[in-house]
C-alpha cells in the first residue's frame, strides 16, 4: 500500500491564513478560494457558516466562493445533496505525479495542510497566542486532518459528471482529459469497523511539523525520507527535521518498515 500525503486547505497564497483547530478539536480544513460553485457562506460548523468564522479569525480579507475538495466532511452544507458521495478530485501536473507513482485501488490518501488554535472570545473566534510553556499552543502546524483509502478512480468525463456537486465535475474540468475522481473504499482495508473515508480531530500524533521548527519543517520519521518518496525529492531541512520544499500537493510514499503502523495509530 502507498500513502499519499495531500496537501490541502488554505497556505499563504490561498487564503491568507491557516484553518482554525476549534475550540473542541474540530480540524476545519478551509478550502481554498476560487470560483467554483458553493460560497463559504453556503458551508457551515455547528451553525456557524465558514465565511462567518473566517471574519471573525482574518477580519481584513473577504471571502466569497471556493473549491471543496477533497469532499470528505458530510452534512456541511447549507443546502444538503441528494446522494451525496464523499470525492477527491484531481487534475494536471499533481495528477500526472499520482499516476505516474502508480496511486492505485487501496492505496491510502492522508489530508493534512496548516492549522492553528483558536479561541472563542467574548468577539468570536480569534487565534489563540504563542505559548512559550507550551509550543503548540498558538503555533502554525502542519496537521493530518482527514484519510482516504482508494476504492475507484475515475477518468471517464461522463462519469464523472455524475458527481455534479464536486468541483470536478464541472465542464471546464471534464473537458481537461487529465480529469480524475477518487472515489473512498466502503471500509478501511485494515480496519473494516471505519469507512474508507474521514475526518479526524486535532492529536499531537497526527502533527507533522517538529516540535521549535516553522511548520513545514517535519519529524523525521525514517519512513518519509527520500529514499521512499516518488520522484527526485530532497530534505533540505538544516539543523534536523524534515523538509520537502517546493510548491506541490502530492507526495507519494512508498511502503516501508514502520509506515503502516504509523498510518494505524494515526487513524486509531
Amino acid at each position: 500500500m502507498k500513502v499519499i500525503l495531500s496537501r490541502k486547505g488554505f497556505d499563504s497564497s490561498n487564503g491568507g491564513c491557516p484553518s482554525p483547530i476549534m475550540p473542541d478539536g474540530t480540524l476545519l480544513s478551509m478550502p481554498i478560494p476560487s470560483n467554483d460553485d458553493i460560497g463559504y457562506d453556503g458551508l457551515v460548523y455547528n451553525g456557524t457558516t465558514y465565511k462567518d468564522i473566517l471574519k471573525q479569525i482574518n477580519p481584513r480579507k473577504e471571502y466569497g466562493k471556493c473549491h471543496l475538495d477533497p469532499d470528505i466532511r458530510s452534512g456541511i452544507r447549507q443546502k444538503s445533496v441528494h446522494d451525496w458521495k464523499a470525492a477527491f478530485g484531481q487534475i494536471n501536473a499533481a495528477q500526472g505525479i499520482l499516476k505516474n507513482a502508480n496511486v492505485e485501488v487501496g492505496d491510502l490518501f492522508l489530508f493534512f495542510g496548516w492549522f492553528r488554535a483558536v479561541q472563542n472570545t467574548e468577539k468570536g473566534y480569534r487565534f489563540a497566542s504563542r505559548n512559550n510553556s507550551d509550543f503548540y499552543t498558538g503555533a502554525d502546524l502542519q496537521v493530518i486532518y482527514g484519510y482516504m483509502q482508494v476504492g475507484e478512480i475515475i477518468t471517464d468525463s461522463r462519469r464523472i459528471r455524475e458527481f455534479n456537486w464536486h468541483p470536478h465535475a464541472s465542464k471546464e474540468r471534464t473537458e481537461n482529459k487529465t480529469n480524475a475522481l477518487y472515489i473512498p473504499s466502503e471500509t478501511l482495508a485494515f480496519d473494516t469497523s471505519k469507512k474508507g473515508y474521514g475526518v479526524l480531530d486535532y492529536r499531537k500524533d497526527r502533527i507533522l511539523t517538529m516540535e521549535g521548527k516553522s511548520r513545514g519543517v517535519w519529524n523525521e520519521y525514517d519512513f518519509l525520507m527520500p529514499e521512499h518518496i516518488y520522484g527526485k525529492k530532497k530534505n533540505s531541512a538544516k539543523g534536523g527535521g524534515l523538509y520537502y520544499c517546493g510548491i506541490w500537493q502530492e507526495l507519494v510514499v512508498f511502503e516501508s518498515e514502520g509506515l503502516i503502523e504509523w498510518v494505524k495509530g494515526i487513524l486509531k
